[in-house]
């Protein structure tokens, strides 16, 4: 199926075989395994299958269940690696490609935004989308300037697409939770409810992208392209080329990984503390790699890549930067002083006043988590990501009775799922990453308050430091 198909009672039909295709295969497993089959083999047939239909509809649809599909597709480390090999093609494909619209759809769209003579803005444009996404797709022009630039062209339809999906997804929610284990799927789709009009105003879209585009205009590490033009269901922005982040994560060398991973790090924490934005869909789609000459560089220069950063449609609008209990509570859980960390969670509501929590059990539930937070430098893996949603999944460990008596405050929530999503990509970098270096630049609170008449001789020292390097 080539285009948005715009029928409630169509899509809901389609998502809801997605649960019903889950239990028919199980039976045709087990007819598998009484005919002789080993269960080994039964499961991975099982499992590839089972990838593929999630692929099929999720990716057909667009809309509510692609976007559903990508933020899922960053969480894949958590999975055993028995399971996540069959599901891990499937979901990253996600990340980088879906079915187009049928160009006269584009036409049509483009008419309707840009005018009839829409053709005379452009020098070239491409009638093959060279991306396609959850509520529209790109296609690489010319400017009548002369620029080369992306035409982001939203799905006729896409906001109730949006809306349906996510409303049916929601509904067997607890079915598909299985596939991330250790994680509630049900707030992570009413999340992605609540930034729906968001997601398709692509004026806010565009002043997003702006505001980050000139913050990052001189940055060395990161390039952000900027907004040429914008109108409804129509954005166009400057052109950048580059690996797509999904390709580092299959092919790229370890210098590419390491810097990949570095650079992600640092702007998840430094976007917030320079433009009070927080860029708030970090999938592999959304990101490339760029040399920062016209050649790549050669294997071990690792400091020859910039980061790429597309995608504003979601952000999450934090004017003084990252809340400061953040770092607060990371540097005191650092310290291992369980009676402040466990006092500025109930102050912040992660502890509800009706609930009493022993504050050193809380301390051992968040020390493995912010293990990446204590070494100068720490090498992010899916096993380690296993372990830790094992640990919380597992009934039976105190971290998981623990972990269901916090609460997450609707303030924390999209920061704690960009947080999640960034470590999740980590993971699948394989990268090592000196993580303390950006909680220490750019989150607030994570050092101790420096006195005022010390801060010209720490300034002073690193100068003096760099300079004798």
């Amino acid at each position: 199926m080539s285009d948005l198909p715009r029928k409630a009672v169509t899509r809901t039909a389609k998502l809801a075989a997605l649960p019903l295709g889950f239990a028919g295969r199980a039976t045709w497993g087990l007819g598998k395994r009484i005919g002789g089959k080993s269960a080994e083999i039964v499961a991975r047939e099982l499992q590839q299958r089972t990838a593929e239909q999630l692929f099929k509809v999720l990716g057909e649809l667009k809309g509510g269940a692609m976007k559903f599909g990508q933020a899922l597709s960053v969480f894949e480390s958590a999975l055993p690696e028995e399971v996540a090999g069959p599901y891990r093609a499937a979901l990253t494909k996600l990340q980088e490609a879906a079915p187009p619209m049928p160009t006269r759809t584009v036409h049509a769209v483009l008419e309707e935004r840009l005018g009839e003579d829409w053709r005379d803005l452009f020098l070239e444009f491409e009638d093959k989308p060279s991306a396609a996404a959850s509520i529209g797709q790109v296609h690489r022009a010319v400017w009548h300037d002369g620029r080369e630039v992306a035409v982001k062209v939203q799905y006729p339809g896409a906001g109730e697409a949006l809306l349906s999906d996510l409303t049916q997804l929601s509904r067997f929610a607890r079915l598909l939770g299985p596939l991330i284990p250790g994680m509630d799927i049900k707030p992570l789709i009413s999340e992605l409810r609540d930034r729906v009009s968001e997601e398709l105003d692509y004026e806010l879209e565009a002043q997003a992208q702006r505001e980050h585009a000139a913050e990052f205009a001189d940055d060395p590490d990161v390039v952000v392209p900027d907004v040429v033009h914008q109108s409804d269901q129509v954005l166009v922005t400057e052109w950048i080329d580059g690996i797509p982040l999904a390709e580092v994560i299959s092919d790229g060398t370890p210098e590419q990984r390491d810097r990949a991973g570095q650079l992600l790090a640092r702007f998840l924490f430094s976007g917030p503390a320079r433009t009070g934005l927080l860029h708030a869909d970090p999938h592999p789609g959304n990101f490339r790699l760029l040399p920062v000459g016209d050649e790549e560089p050669e294997e071990g220069a690792a400091a020859g890549w910039r980061l790429g950063v597309l995608d504003f449609g979601t952000v999450d609008r934090l004017p003084g930067g990252l809340p400061g209990t953040i770092g607060e509570s990371l540097r005191m859980t650092l310290d291992g002083d369980a009676e402040a960390v466990y006092e500025l969670l109930r102050e912040e509501g992660f502890v509800k006043e009706s609930i009493e929590l022993d504050p050193d059990a809380v301390l051992d539930y968040l020390l493995p988590i912010i293990e990446p937070a204590q070494a100068d430098e720490f090498t992010f893996t899916r096993g380690w990501m296993r372990q830790q949603a094992a640990r919380i999944a597992d009934m039976r460990s105190p971290a998981h009775q623990l972990g269901k008596q916090l609460n997450l405050p609707p303030s924390y929530l999209l920061i704690h799922r960009v947080t999640l999503s960034t470590i999740g990509v980590l993971c699948q970098l394989g990268a090592t990453v000196r993580l303390r270096d950006e909680l220490e630049e750019w989150l607030p609170g994570f050092l101790a308050d420096v006195p005022a008449e010390d801060e010209d001789a720490v300034a002073d020292a690193v100068d003096g430091a760099v300079a004798g390097a």
